[in-house]
């Protein structure tokens, strides 16, 4: 792995992070009719992170780890467009998980190359 990769790796460590820190905020008010109501300069910042990771992931990662970035980026903008006072804390909840899925996906395909996963894990 070149340092440009392991740079972007890490990036996207402390992005998935963020996200879960996030999560985990609002995770005790599940039950709460009332809206959620994020940090949206915060996910904005974030979103802008996330968006630049998955343009520089293009040239140092694989296809299918660019179109996991591409997913989670464009779930957060979505998060985005219905901030703040739109969702839910239910379904912030959800749409952040949405969020993390992919940018946990892309992170697994880089910690393992396609030649060292098992058969039926390479795609």
């Amino acid at each position: 792995m070149t340092s440009e990769q392991r740079q972007l790796r890490q990036t996207l460590l402390f992005l998935r992070t963020s996200f879960e820190a996030i999560q985990h905020s609002i995770a005790g008010r599940l039950e709460d009719p009332l809206p959620c109501w994020l940090d949206t300069s915060m996910l904005s910042m974030l979103s802008r992170e996330l968006t630049r990771c998955c343009q520089q992931a293009k040239p140092l990662f694989a296809p299918a780890v660019v179109e996991q970035l591409f997913i989670a980026s464009q779930q957060c903008d979505l998060l985005l467009k219905q901030c703040p006072g739109v969702l839910s804390s239910a379904v912030c909840h959800r749409q952040l998980s949405a969020i993390m899925l992919p940018l946990a996906s892309a992170i697994r395909q880089i910690d393992t190359p396609a030649k060292r996963r098992w058969p039926w894990q390479r795609h």
